[in-house]
C-alpha cells in the first residue's frame, strides 16, 4: 500500500463547510505519485505512460478543513497493459471516500498500449491489495 498525507486547504472548503467533492479526485491522484514515478521516473510529459481510462469514487463521509487526511492506494489488479487501483481517503479514523481507478501503460509516440515492464510489475506486486491479510475492502 502507498500512503500519502494531505493537509486540507481553506480554498478547498465549500460553502457548507466541508471539503468540496471536486477536490477528492485531485487528492487521490496525489496518492498515485509514487506509481507515476515507476512509469516515468523523470516526470517528462513527452514520455508520460500512465493514461487514465476509468475512475469511480464513492463518497462515504464528509471531509473537513483543519484535520489531515490519509490517502491509501493499493494495486487491485495488474493486467498485461493496464492496472486498477483501489484507493481510500481517511480522516480522523473515518473512511471518507473509496474508489477504483484504471490506467493503461501507453506509448504516446506510437499511440498504443504497451505491456507493463517486468521491473515495474514487480514493484507494483508489492502493493497488491490482499483483503485476507486485513487490507480494507
Amino acid at each position: 500500500m502507498y500512503q500519502t498525507t494531505i493537509e486540507p486547504r481553506v480554498s478547498e472548503t465549500d460553502g457548507v463547510g466541508h471539503i468540496n467533492n471536486t477536490v477528492v479526485p485531485v487528492w487521490l491522484e496525489a496518492g498515485r505519485n509514487p506509481i507515476f514515478k515507476l512509469f516515468t521516473p523523470d516526470d517528462n510529459f513527452s514520455n508520460w505512460k500512465m493514461i487514465i481510462i476509468n475512475m469511480n469514487i464513492d463518497f462515504k463521509s464528509q471531509i473537513y478543513f483543519g484535520r489531515d487526511v490519509e490517502i491509501l492506494t493499493w494495486v487491485e489488479k495488474l493486467g498485461n497493459t493496464s492496472l486498477t487501483l483501489y484507493e481510500e481517503i481517511w480522516q480522523s479514523d473515518t473512511l471518507c471516500a473509496a474508489g477504483y481507478t484504471t490506467y493503461v501503460n501507453f506509448n504516446v509516440e506510437k499511440q498504443a498500449a504497451e505491456r507493463i515492464p517486468d521491473d515495474i510489475r514487480s514493484d507494483l506486486e508489492e502493493h497488491l491489495r490482499d483483503v485476507s491479510q486485513g487490507d480494507t475492502p
